[in-house]
């Protein structure tokens, strides 16, 4: 930075717009903030000057600078009102979120935010980077580090009555419980949040973010057909602000629609006029797995793996309902392919169904503790022994009726000689 300061103008605004390369442009604006002017034109310059600055910073990708210039404001803070101040810091952070691999840089520069506000007592604007800390964290997956901030954060959000940010943070809990796979309390959390949202006027996107999580807490229960019209009323909101959600709205939609074996539908959705304008890996994925899934071939199911990777396996969501699909589907193939058989070998078994024999062997295992079939493995002559369904011999339950009945006469007998006997 320059040790002379430029006049805190609009003409010192437009030298910097019009400065060759970033770097210019950003000495200038500093030192448009060294000004010492607290004049109410001056303070109004110096927050453009800040915004276009934090800009600047962002697109050359300068996070470390970035905390420090927010460190360096304090002082100015302090000539402005809380809620400008508020805004300010909040965008600064959002600015170093949007530059890639600065999740612990986020994690330690809210931290020190939430240590300054307990300083200068700005209750606002620390319960809101409180949220956004206890985000972070979940993202990094320090979940009960997280917990604990919200928790606290909760209670004190209510004793305020903030509507719209208890909802932000009961639907952030929801999320957390779900990561720790805490069904219940990620429910309750949920109705917590839309008992709120139900109070107030919510904005589009964050109702549907209640409806993105009401679809995905829905399908974790199977309940495919209810998470479908959770995750279009999502699809619909995000697809209106053309937010990047969108897309994973419309894939899960795709999810619901294979996971109740309608996989014919999927070719329409994406061939609609909305799917169209969301073409892409996400959705030729899932397009990939409703193929397979209508050809009930586990060949192009794991292709369909293999090739998606990224948008299969490393989407938890996802992942976990088509580990599902994948287990019925090679039950139900197992079962088609041993049925004419008494006896047959595990290793002709998995050249059928083209899968490794140690794999199909391991399944098959599973499949009879299950009592999905009757049969034994026969591991010293690699075979499977298929036994008859045992048929259910009708005298147990008879006999087990008959007692029942006859231990009835004899209460209603002791019952009568009782009376007799008064």
């Amino acid at each position: 930075m320059s040790s002379s300061y430029l006049p805190a103008t609009t003409d010192s605004i437009a030298q910097a717009l019009e400065a060759k390369t970033p770097s210019e442009a950003i000495s200038i604006l500093y030192r448009v903030l060294e000004n010492p002017s607290s004049a109410p034109d001056a303070l109004r310059i110096k927050e453009q000057a800040i915004t276009n600055l934090s800009d600047l910073l962002r697109q050359e990708n300068r996070a470390e600078e970035l905390r420090s210039f927010l460190t360096q404001l304090r002082p100015f803070f302090a000539l402005i009102p809380k809620a400008k101040t508020a805004k300010i810091v909040r965008g600064i952070i959002d600015d170093v979120a949007k530059i890639p691999g600065t999740s612990d840089l986020q994690i330690s520069l809210c931290k020190e935010v939430v240590q300054w506000t307990r300083a200068e007592k700005r209750t606002f604007l620390r319960q809101r980077v409180e949220a956004k800390l206890a985000a972070l964290l979940m993202e990094n997956k320090e979940y009960p580090e997280a917990l604990n901030l919200l928790s606290g954060l909760i209670k004190e959000v209510r004793r305020l009555d903030d509507k719209l940010l208890l909802v932000d943070i009961n639907l952030l809990e929801s999320k957390l419980h779900f990561s720790l796979r805490n069904l219940p309390k990620a429910k309750a959390s949920l109705t917590a949040a839309r008992t709120a949202a139900n109070a107030i006027y919510v904005p589009p996107a964050q109702q549907g973010n209640i409806d993105l999580q009401s679809g995905i807490l829905h399908a974790e229960e199977k309940d495919y057909k209810t998470a479908y019209s959770y995750f279009f009323e999502a699809f619909e909101a995000f697809n209106a602000l053309e937010d990047p959600r969108a897309v994973f709205s419309l894939k899960y939609m795709l999810l619901c629609k294979i996971m109740v074996s309608q996989a014919d539908d999927v070719a329409g959705i994406i061939s609609s006029k909305a799917g169209l304008q969301y073409v892409g890996p996400e959705l030729d994925a899932m397009k990939a797995v409703a193929d397979a899934h209508s050809k009930r071939s586990l060949k192009l199911f794991e292709t369909a793996l293999r090739d998606f990777r990224a948008q299969l396996e490393e989407d938890p969501i996802v992942h976990r309902h088509l580990s599902s699909l994948y287990d019925t589907l090679l039950e139900q193939n197992l079962c088609r392919l041993i049925e004419p058989f008494s006896r047959v070998e595990i290793a002709h078994i998995a050249e059928l169904i083209e899968l490794p024999v140690d794999h199909v062997e391991k399944k098959l295992s599973q499949m009879i503790l299950d009592k999905k079939f009757a049969g034994t493995l026969d591991q010293g002559a690699g075979c499977l022994v298929i036994f008859d369904d045992p048929k259910a011999d009708a005298i147990y339950p008879a006999t087990l009726e008959t007692i029942s009945n006859i231990g009835k006469v004899v209460d209603s007998l002791y019952v009568r000689s009782a009376r007799i006997m008064t």
